[in-house]
């Protein structure tokens, strides 16, 4: 992507929104927020990895989601 805003590209703007949302998830005391800011943060560095044609990035964000929404949703103390 061409389009800059600061002098950085769209695309990398992506990672650093997926990096700062995935380190603030690490800052939550309750591990229902953190799972639900975790997931948030994975899905940008979804969007990031598909914009760099970095499947690695993709595969393994997509996997951390299904194991968020995996305790989120379907495990039950």
């Amino acid at each position: 992507m061409d389009t800059l805003f600061l002098g950085i590209e769209l695309t990398e703007w992506v990672g650093y929104l997926a990096m700062t949302v995935l380190l603030v998830s690490f800052m939550m005391k309750n591990v229902i927020k953190l799972r639900i800011i975790n997931s948030i943060g994975c899905l940008f560095f979804v969007i990031y990895g598909s914009l760099i044609t970095q499947y690695p990035i993709v595969i393994t964000n997509l996997a951390i989601i299904l194991i968020n929404l995996y305790y989120l949703f379907l495990k039950k103390d």
